[in-house]
């Protein structure tokens, strides 16, 4: 059953009522959660009217605060993000039930471009990313999780994160002649995959390339995403390409991009919804703002109403590929505005 099938207006009186359960849920298990709330007036079991009036969090929260709504011995698995935009890095807990339910609702989503076979997959990356099995940085857990979609996996990195063209070219022999699964984060599928590819004019055509990550390093040299898909169908014959926008804060939930390219949908259980950075009030079709990003999946820590530090605007709403929005990520906020979405929140929660 498709996780792309649910029209706006059926999705959002869907989500208010699992998401308002959520909210409560995590005011009852997490103490500092529920100081947060208490300190913006927001009362225990008040009821919300829509989507857009969930309280969020500043998803900077998670890299200066601990907030879980487990106790420590369920603790199952603590994942780290890379931390690169200053302020640390983010700690995301789950316990065993979390950690099934990501990866199955992460299957479900990849599924309506992979369909039910587990592939040969080539892993644009190197094997050594996922040795910690227990702590993983944001990288380590994307090709982790995606491993799991996969089969008879090859890397196209050496532990030295060098391109091992051989391990390629042999991948391809064995499995290039029927349908594979490619993945990778999109600059390292650029360098690694697409340029390798090039040189030595191999053939991906029969791939499905499922890419993530941010575009500022390619934008830097003029490959955006048109661009991107472009050459590596002119180079590379490689036409089945998916981009889709996720974090580990909300780990298991991706934003996938439909068969039509230049827009991400949102899977059934989650929502996007665009705010002006002045006001905080909903944007428009068509008007950039800040992305806020709702889902389901968190449980295990208060992640499911977050505002990101990422620009966005909507497109269309049930005009698609799929229902629901489509939308594109245009770039990070500057700095100093990121800050300033935390810093709606400071004093709220003791550090």
């Amino acid at each position: 059953m498709s996780v792309f099938g649910r029209g706006q207006a059926e999705r959002e009186t869907a989500l208010l009522a699992e998401l308002t359960e959520l909210t409560e849920h995590h005011r009852a298990n997490s103490e500092q959660y529920d100081r947060i709330l208490s300190s913006l007036g927001i009362k225990s079991g008040e009821p919300f009217d829509s989507l857009q009036s969930l309280p969020w969090l500043p998803v900077r929260m998670f890299k200066t605060h601990d907030l879980k709504s487990i106790p420590d011995d369920e603790v199952f698995k603590v994942l780290t993000s890379s931390g690169t935009t200053g302020g640390g890095a983010s700690r995301i807990y789950l316990d065993k039930e979390a950690a099934g339910v990501q990866t199955r609702q992460l299957g479900a989503t990849l599924q309506e471009v992979l369909g039910g076979k587990r592939l040969p997959m080539l892993m644009v990356d190197t094997i050594s990313i996922i040795k910690n099995r227990r702590s993983f940085s944001a990288r380590g857990a994307g090709v982790l999780g995606m491993a799991t979609f996969g089969r008879g996996h090859v890397y196209a990195l050496d532990e030295n994160d060098q391109p091992d063209v051989e391990a390629v070219k042999e991948f391809l022999a064995k499995h290039g002649s029927e349908p594979f699964l490619i993945f990778g984060f999109t600059f390292m599928v650029w360098q690694y995959l697409y340029e390798v590819a090039r040189d030595n004019e191999l053939d991906l055509s029969n791939g499905i390339l499922i890419h993530s990550g941010g575009w500022k390093k390619l934008i830097d040299i003029a490959v955006d995403n048109a661009e991107f898909r472009r050459r590596f169908a002119e180079d590379t014959g490689l036409t089945r390409i998916y981009n889709y926008y996720g974090m580990i804060e909300q780990i298991g939930t991706v934003f996938l991009e439909g068969p039509s390219g230049n827009s991400l949908y949102c899977p059934d259980f989650a929502d996007v919804i665009i705010r002006n950075p002045d006001t905080w009030e909903e944007q428009p079709v068509g008007e950039p703002g800040v992305i806020e990003v709702v889902s389901t999946l968190p449980r295990s820590y208060p992640g499911h109403v977050l505002l990101t530090e990422d620009l966005g605007v909507v497109h269309g709403i049930d005009d698609g590929d799929w229902p629901g929005k489509r939308f594109s990520v245009l770039g990070r906020l500057p700095r100093a505005e990121a800050r300033g979405c935390s810093d709606t929140f400071s004093g709220a929660v003791a550090s």
